[in-house]
């Protein structure tokens, strides 16, 4: 199972900004599908509105063109990585603090939560949520005693360690902060006059934004009175951005960490093809995570791309559904095979990613039952092995099926004639940093250090780690 974790979206001096938040949440809804939020600031007041559900189930007119006033606007759609699906816990999260008005929203995932809540705790703060959001909030107000907003942001990310891509919303004042290994994205672009932020550039097209560069990791952004100004938030850190975005998570029209989306997947595919080629006669991918790498796996090998399976658009991405029993009710629905194109062929079939292995072992054996002669799968990633604690609920280590599988045992499980994960140097060779990205979901080697013997996460009776 694959969980999201968080979308971001900020604009600064639009007339309708509530409304251009709600348009830039709608597309990156694929980040999240659990809550949603948006708050603005009209010079004397911030205003906010949250809930459960999609961002259009959540927001209407009333909210947008009445409620929600203000030149300055953030929003925040959430999968939940820490903390539990409640109402309190969804983003941005909002407190009054003096004379200011501070709401964060926040991708990524702190390692050290435990730790800080219990010092912060110690020194009388009170928590409402379970979120490692609050921590931040609750560090900036504790420096932000006789120092400014942007001293106090910087103090509070030198304590917190993890994965973050920040919007802070602070009266007149919209900082965007990223950390100092980028592992999470955040982009910066320019609408008319207005700056806007955002996790992934889709949500630049939609309003018709040009896109400008990405929030450099450790960089803080802060534009007040329609001006822009970088700082250097923390020390430079080795870049460890997250390859799975480029893997799974962005939407394939996405620029995230400056790669085009698309052709990296393509590309994935096509190495994939050289180094696993199939005599097989079409390759086809489940929709609609495996279409790029199987595009590219085709153009590669010379075998036809098929449609073999057809996905029912109106059934959302399986593993965002909280339930055990509407997860499986979903993979049912989900995809459709062509029966006319399975009997008596030798199919390859091209994924992005094998987690457990369950979603897909019902697939092949539908295809088998429809009498497919060979079944061969290519993965365009490597195996995952260890969980993540950066901000992807990967299942716990004991789930993951490759963590403890051989590769041929796991082709049986699933029903393979054959199968072949991406090496970890075909999927460097497939983007253009190849020394930029964090592969700990891969090798275990985590770059942000817990604490744990020689560097490695501690796997076992470590709490999940926000969306």
């Amino acid at each position: 199972m694959k969980r999201e974790y968080c979308g971001l979206f900020g604009i600064y001096g639009h007339q309708e900004a509530a409304r251009m938040a709600y348009f830039g949440l709608y597309a990156l809804q694929h980040r999240g599908q659990e809550s949603a939020g948006i708050v603005t600031w009209d010079g004397a007041a911030i205003r906010e509105h949250r809930g459960m559900g999609l961002v259009h189930d959540v927001f209407n007119e009333r909210h947008l063109g009445k409620e929600l006033k203000g030149q300055i606007a953030m929003g925040h759609i959430r999968y939940s990585t820490t903390g539990v699906s409640l109402i309190r816990n969804a983003q941005p999260f909002l407190v009054r603090f003096k004379d200011w008005h501070i709401a964060v929203g926040h991708n990524g995932n702190l390692v050290n939560t435990l730790e800080l809540r219990h010092e912060l705790e110690n020194e009388g703060s009170i928590f409402q949520t379970t979120m490692d959001t609050e921590v931040f909030v609750h560090l900036i107000a504790k420096y932000l005693n006789g120092g400014t907003i942007e001293e106090a942001i910087q103090k509070a990310c030198a304590k917190v360690r993890g994965a973050y891509s920040l919007l802070i919303l602070a009266n007149n004042k919209l900082i965007a902060v990223r950390d100092p290994h980028g592992v999470r994205p955040l982009v910066i672009g320019r609408l008319n006059d207005n700056y806007v932020f955002a996790s992934e550039t889709c949500a630049f097209d939609l309003i018709e934004a040009e896109y400008i560069r990405q929030v450099e990791p450790g960089e803080m952004i802060v534009v007040e009175g329609g001006r822009l100004s970088s700082l250097r938030l923390l020390e430079k850190a080795p870049k460890r951005q997250c390859i799975f975005e480029l893997i799974y998570f962005a939407r394939p029209d996405s620029m995230v960490f400056d790669e085009g989306v698309y052709e990296r997947r393509k590309t994935m595919g096509a190495t994939l093809a050289k180094e696993a080629p199939v005599d097989a006669d079409f390759v086809m991918p489940f929709p609609d995570s495996g279409n790029y790498a199987a595009v590219g796996y085709s153009q590669a090998s010379g075998l036809p791309l098929e449609l073999a399976m057809i996905r029912n658009h109106y059934v959302g991405r399986t593993f965002i559904q909280p339930s055990q029993d509407m997860r499986n009710f979903s993979v049912r629905v989900k995809l459709n095979p062509v029966r006319s194109m399975i009997e008596g062929k030798r199919i390859l079939i091209v994924e992005d990613s094998i987690v457990r292995g369950t979603t897909i072992r019902t697939r092949v054996k539908k295809l088998r039952e429809l009498g497919a002669r060979e079944i061969h799968m290519r993965v365009s990633c490597p195996a995952i092995r260890f969980p993540c604690f950066y901000g992807i609920d990967f299942s716990s280590k004991g789930e993951l099926i490759a963590a403890t599988t051989p590769v041929p045992d796991i082709a049986r499980f699933i029903g393979l004639d054959s199968l072949h994960y991406l090496s970890v140097p075909g999927l460097l060779d497939s983007v253009n940093e190849k020394d930029a990205h964090c592969l700990a979901c891969f090798d275990g080697n985590y770059p942000i250090a817990t604490g744990c013997h020689q560097g490695k996460m501690c796997l076992e009776n470590e709490s999940k780690v926000t969306g």
